[in-house]
């Protein structure tokens, strides 16, 4: 503290919440940067007066910045500060910070009100350790933390995901004497709905007005939000009615958030209620309210009424955006509706909208689901002439097209373009080829895909596993897929049920459906429960293998626990009634 001293700063008795402000991070609290700042012991306290300033661009703001600093004489701190203001609000937060180092090289001195602005931008740059040391130093150089500096720090807390820390500093700011205002308890609600912790914003809600302090539109909003998201929407909407009940008049957020959940509940009659109140309080709905009523038709197959919104928002002069225009290509290859959905492209460039990465992702997979693989490639190479570049996910729709229908040599060349331009493969990636190359018979391709997969540190899953062991069963080599499906332990892997089943139908093939029965029967032992398609496979197994007394005895323990024989197992029965002189077997398969 050697470069502190002499500065003329008083010790300060401080309770839990100065102890804070001063210790800040101990990282941040020494380090030069803080040092530097906090240098100069002279600090002006003139008022802070809202800034005037408006720029299109910083370089605007740079210059009059640049403009001021030789200006003779200077202007005052309040101008340096409104105009620093305005720059933290245009969210350039670094040059902020570099132009609060010019400042202290020219001897530029600060007050409260700069401090809070320099401390501000450290915690928006997710550097909340720095705006503790500023805060810590206001109260060694006499100056104290407003409500302003409690917000900042509050903030930063919220955004690095500290929300229990910002309620404990909540707290003891309350208890210091300090109040409070719309924005520090917005913050908290903010920061607790984000976590999930709903409830809590909701006490903090009630607590607002006996603190003097009225909740706002956007304080229900944030809550209203996260009702909805957690599918409380009986909730939601009575605080809806509490909000309105207190003449607090709801916005196009509020009743967005209503109308996104009754749309993901289905509950149309209360969509449509919802609007018609929405239009009654002269409140139009926007873009987002719009793409939520597209996207959710198109989800449920109505693409005719999904086109109706959209031509009713543009009457209105609500442009449709990318987002939309998305909506309706996903609602028309949901369907398998493909032209349909090329058609909404070519509008949307016609219209002016640029699609974006997104847009061809959809179109991609859509072709590719419907086995139109060339026409996938065609629009693949188009995106890209178009300045769109693939992301992993087009490239792991075109792998997968390529692979179900055995086109594995352009699915492989896929796989090496995407690593070329830098996209790393992933999970899903591997699995696709993977199950491609075992789908087709090629079990050795695999078993090499599964190598690189190794050797390039990429973490298997039971999903790989399984693809690798139903390949190998496929193929004959139920030995290799045993010594596979008994080493996952080993490997930290547990089987799952579709592990399970897949081993057993190898096995059955084989004619080893006694061991095939053991590994059925030690599927709950070992914790996985048993469904519809484990029963039905070891069904058929034992049919395929002429004992029938077995498969019907698992038949009855199938029908007894809920379950019922697929489509393939009562086909089997069938083929064995008219050896039935009792009528037992077709009571069981009914």
């Amino acid at each position: 503290m050697k470069m502190m001293s002499g500065c003329g700063w008083t010790k300060i008795t401080t309770s839990s919440v100065f102890r804070q402000l001063q210790l800040g991070n101990p990282k941040s609290l020494y380090s030069p940067i803080c040092f530097y700042y906090f240098r100069n012991p002279f600090f002006s306290t003139t008022p802070f007066k809202k800034s005037n300033y408006v720029f299109h661009k910083i370089e605007d703001a740079l210059a009059l910045f640049n403009h001021m600093l030789h200006t003779h004489p200077r202007p005052s701190l309040v101008e340096f500060t409104q105009l620093l203001g305005t720059i933290v609000r245009m969210k350039h937060y670094d040059t902020a910070l570099s132009l609060f180092r010019q400042m202290e090289f020219l001897g530029i001195h600060h007050n409260v009100y700069t401090l809070n602005i320099l401390l501000n931008c450290f915690c928006r740059l997710h550097r909340v350790g720095f705006g503790f040391s500023v805060s810590g130093r206001m109260l060694k150089l006499g100056l104290q933390p407003d409500t302003v500096t409690f917000n900042s720090l509050i903030n930063g807390l919220c955004i690095g995901g500290k929300v229990a820390q910002a309620v404990r500093l909540f707290d003891d700011m309350v208890r210091e004497g300090y109040k409070p205002d719309l924005i520090t308890f917005s913050t908290i609600v903010n920061g607790l709905c984000k976590i999930g912790d709903t409830t809590r914003a909701v006490r903090l809600l009630r607590t607002m007005g006996e603190r003097g302090c009225a909740p706002n539109v956007v304080t229900y909003n944030t809550i209203i939000d996260s009702l909805c998201k957690d599918k409380l929407v009986t909730e939601a909407l009575n605080l809806f009615s509490e909000m309105t009940g207190k003449g607090i008049k709801p916005d196009v957020v509020t009743f967005s958030s209503l109308i996104q959940a009754m749309c993901n509940s289905g509950q149309w009659k209360e969509v449509m209620a919802l609007l018609n109140e929405m239009l009654a309080n002269n409140c139009k709905p926007n873009v987002i309210t719009y793409n939520i009523l597209v996207d959710a038709l198109c989800k449920e197959g109505r693409i005719s009424e999904a086109h109706d919104i959209v031509e009713r928002m543009i009457h209105h002069g609500v442009q449709p955006n990318t987002i939309t225009y998305n909506a309706l290509m996903d609602g028309y290859c949901l369907q398998g509706q493909m032209d349909d959905a090329r058609k909404v492209l070519n509008l949307m460039i016609l219209r002016g909208c640029v699609p974006d990465v997104y847009s061809y992702t959809i179109m991609v997979n859509g072709y590719c689901k419907y086995k139109r693989v060339d026409e996938a490639m065609e629009l693949f190479r188009e995106m890209s002439q178009n300045g769109s570049f693939p992301n992993t996910v087009t490239y792991n729709a075109l792998i997968n097209g390529m692979s179900y229908l055995g086109r594995l040599s352009v699915a492989q060349e896929l796989l090496k373009k995407m690593s070329a331009h830098g996209l790393v493969p992933n999970t899903i990636t591997y699995s696709t080829l993977l199950n491609g190359f075992c789908k087709h018979g090629h079990i050795y391709k695999a078993l090499g895909l599964f190598k690189v997969m190794q050797n390039g540190g990429l973490k298997q899953d039971i999903v790989h596993y399984s693809i690798l062991i139903d390949g190998l069963c496929k193929v004959g080599q139920v030995t290799v897929a045993r010594e596979l499906f008994c080493g996952l332990s080993f490997k930290g892997l547990q089987p799952n049920v579709y592990t399970y089943t897949i081993m057993i139908k190898g096995l059955c093939k084989e004619g080893l459906t006694t061991e095939a029965y053991e590994l059925f029967r030690k599927m709950e032992v070992n914790g996985c429960l048993l469904n519809s398609c484990t029963y039905n496979v070891l069904i058929r197994g034992f049919l395929q293998n002429n004992d029938i007394s077995t498969a019907e005895k698992i038949l009855g323990e199938m029908v007894s626990k809920g379950f019922s024989a697929d489509i393939y197992t009562a086909t089997m029965f069938v083929d064995l009634l008219s050896n039935d002189t009792t009528g037992q077997l077709i009571h069981k398969i009914v």
